[in-house]
């Protein structure tokens, strides 16, 4: 596997970094889509209760996704191919009904290697009402799910009810356009490449005595708002071993730049993200690679 290319520099960790997004860039496939997809089919067929929840209500939202989502690929995608009322993903050689028994989210979420989420504006601010998520990043969907954002957000060091990050979102939300799309990066370090980690991250040793298994897992979120009023998240995932960040044409960019994050990052933030222990091993590792 390889990075993506990113446009401009990695965000810093904790921040909002919301850019305008090409529609032409909203999904991104690549050589490794038969592999997504054949977990997120493990996945939904061995824990559906944990990577797919849905609220009464959300069929139109959801069905505007799968609409969106088959009229992109057909349009930017030479990996999928439309035929009558399904999809055929050509790497795989499956096909993909659009009018089958399951959740049109999850429809989507079966073609392509992003996670779908969505939220609701409701009294309480902008909820989650929807979700395929089959590649969670230290959180489960069952604690979430049914929330609003700034209980979602509530144990990220400064996002919490009442901080001005949270009240930004609400903000960015209210005002987002129909049919714009945003783009945000996000970055953690994980001791291994298993895509589906809902368990939360925490101050122990993972990524070995020199750091030599720490692999970088960048998400790429993408920010839509629907026809119906809510808004669309897109969340990609990618999995990069530390050691090889130098070979890749963005690697060492990222690199550098996280670790310069980790040497700035308070303690707090380092705890959340599960670095405390090992941020210093992991920072030497980034500066000999670096040279």
């Amino acid at each position: 596997m390889s990075l993506p290319p990113l446009p401009g520099p990695l965000a810093q960790a904790f921040a909002i970094g919301l850019k305008p997004l090409d529609p032409s860039q909203w999904i991104d496939v690549d050589d490794e889509l038969a592999a997504y997809l054949a977990e997120k089919g493990r996945l939904f067929a061995k824990r559906r209760a944990e990577v797919f929840a849905a609220e009464y209500g959300t069929g139109v939202a959801q069905q505007e996704v799968l609409q969106r989502l088959v009229a992109h690929l057909a349009q930017h995608s030479a990996s999928h191919v439309r035929e009558d009322n399904a999809v055929r993903i050509v790497p795989t050689g499956e096909v993909v009904a659009l009018d089958g028994d399951r959740p049109a989210l999850e429809t989507a979420a079966r073609l392509v290697q992003e996670d779908f989420v969505l939220m609701r504006r409701s009294a309480d601010g902008w909820r989650l009402v929807a979700a395929a998520l089959c590649f969670p990043s230290a959180w489960r969907l069952s604690d979430k799910f049914g929330r609003p954002m700034h209980e979602v957000h509530a144990p990220v060091p400064g996002f919490g009810a009442g901080t001005r990050p949270a009240e930004l979102i609400n903000r960015m939300f209210d005002n987002l356009q129909t049919g714009a799309a945003m783009l945000r990066w996000n970055w953690s370090l994980f001791g291994d490449r298993v895509l589906f980690h809902p368990e939360p991250s925490h101050a122990v040793p993972r990524f070995g005595a020199e750091g030599e298994k720490a692999v970088v897992r960048l998400e790429r979120q993408t920010i839509t708002k629907l026809d119906t009023g809510d808004v669309l998240f897109t969340i990609r995932i990618y999995l990069e071993p530390i050691d090889s960040l130098a070979r890749q044409p963005e690697g060492r960019e990222i690199a550098a730049a996280i670790r310069a994050q980790l040497a700035a990052m308070p303690v707090e933030q380092a705890e959340y993200k599960g670095l405390l222990a090992e941020r210093e091993t992991v920072m030497r590792r980034l500066e000999g690679m670096l040279g």
